[in-house]
């Protein structure tokens, strides 16, 4: 008998487990997410693929060639041409760089100008945080579609027409993100240690970079996902409609516009069904990481 509790306390004895860190639990807990994973591995193959068209393939982008207008998918053209000419496969690709471009510089904007604004409003409150909000409140009220297709109007021609739709989409949508971070913010500032912080003369600069916004970062990682898919949706919708990306710059939504006419749409669908399929399989994608990273940064998840 005593031998036996002689050694299960052996076997007990050791260096205690380390807990992880709730960065690391999250990564953990991302990693055993399969369908997360797949869509991550997709995204960034996409991502690669796009961003480096010019090796992969040498026809021209732009070129109109009259002799090979709506050719069917054959062994020169994978994927067939479209009513100019212009090569399918070769489009898609160079399209992938322009949308993924676009909804990632809209995502890092929306984000940045959000951030910025709600945090201030969070941290500081009273005057500052009703002027904010009501500004905020002034932005979100204006009609998205309505508002982008009037100010890429005026601006077009004063800066590249890629950027001004970046612009646009971003001015109008970043309000969003303000309130959550300002609501985050103002429940984390309750906290003892930001109380510690400021009474030992950390300036609100420094409270809100070094304590406040690592404790709401997660918040704000899940928030880019969702924006990031809601950016290449705005981009491809409002090229589709002929007020996004210039049509003579390919985009995943340029190449969409040709489904407007009724012969395209009926008799040729390998001109729209790639980018079509793309968009949806790249959103997809997207929203399923997001659902991943939102399921990792909850305690309370056993997903």
């Amino acid at each position: 008998m005593e031998i036996a509790t002689r050694k299960e306390a052996e076997l007990n004895v050791g260096p205690p487990k380390r807990s992880l860190s709730p960065l690391a639990l999250a990564r953990k807990k991302f990693l055993k997410n399969k369908l997360a994973m797949v869509s991550l591995i997709f995204l960034i193959i996409v991502s690669i693929l796009s961003f480096l068209a010019p090796f992969i393939t040498t026809a021209d982008v732009t070129r109109i060639n009259i002799g090979e207008m709506s050719l069917k998918p054959s062994a020169d053209h994978w994927l067939g041409t479209d009513k100019s000419g212009r090569d399918v496969f070769t489009r898609l690709l160079y399209g992938g760089r322009i949308s993924l471009m676009v909804g990632l510089s809209c995502t890092f904007f929306v984000i940045f100008l959000g951030t910025l604004v709600g945090s201030i409003a969070g941290y500081f409150g009273g005057t500052v945080d009703s002027l904010l909000m009501r500004f905020t409140d002034f932005v979100l009220n204006f009609p998205f579609l309505v508002f982008v297709i009037v100010l890429n109007a005026i601006l077009f021609g004063m800066v590249s027409g890629v950027w001004v739709l970046v612009g646009t989409i971003s001015i109008l949508n970043w309000g969003g993100v303000a309130r959550i971070v300002r609501s985050k913010i103002l429940a984390e500032k309750e906290n003892e240690y930001i109380t510690a912080a400021v009474s030992i003369g950390c300036s609100p600069f420094k409270v809100i970079t070094k304590h406040l916004l690592p404790n709401v970062m997660s918040t704000i990682i899940v928030q880019a996902t969702i924006l990031f898919a809601g950016m290449i949706v705005a981009e491809s919708a409002l090229s589709y409609l002929g007020f996004g990306v210039p049509q003579e710059v390919p985009s995943w939504g340029n190449m969409l516009s040709s489904a407007n006419e009724p012969d395209v749409l009926k008799g040729k669908p390998w001109i729209w069904v790639p980018p079509a399929l793309i968009i949806t399989t790249t959103i997809l994608s997207i929203n399923f990481i997001g659902e991943g990273l939102k399921d990792a940064f909850n305690p309370k998840s056993r997903r």
